[in-house]
């Protein structure tokens, strides 16, 4: 598991995002942020980062990294990044503690 003292990453997340970033010939960092909108208010996003920037949040390991804005990271702080595979197809998933309240998909919630 990549953790930190605000944002963990799975071993299982970090193979799929070195998975993902070799076919693609990006370098394997995933970039979480969180926006307004949704079914519950705000939305999780996910991609590779094309880059780092000076003030984000930044987790290694396991062969990848796991980058969070600042704004993003008080909506976020204390999650768990996985991937799943389930009978509704493969996702990136986000156990965020500070969720009150989630849509059934899992990808908005409100706080």
């Amino acid at each position: 598991m990549i953790d930190t003292e605000v944002i963990s990453m799975t071993a299982n997340a970090a193979r799929r995002v070195a998975e993902i970033a070799t076919k693609l010939g990006k370098d394997p960092v995933l970039r979480l942020s969180v926006e307004g909108g949704g079914c519950s208010g705000f939305q999780y996003r996910f991609g590779l980062a094309d880059s780092i920037e000076a003030d984000d949040i930044q987790a290694q390991g396991d062969g990848a990294s796991l980058v969070v804005d600042p704004m993003s990271l008080d909506l976020v702080r204390g999650s768990a990044v996985d991937f799943v595979e389930s009978l509704g197809g493969k996702s990136f998933k986000v156990t965020n503690p500070q969720a009150q309240a989630g849509c059934g998909c899992g990808s908005s919630f409100s706080v």
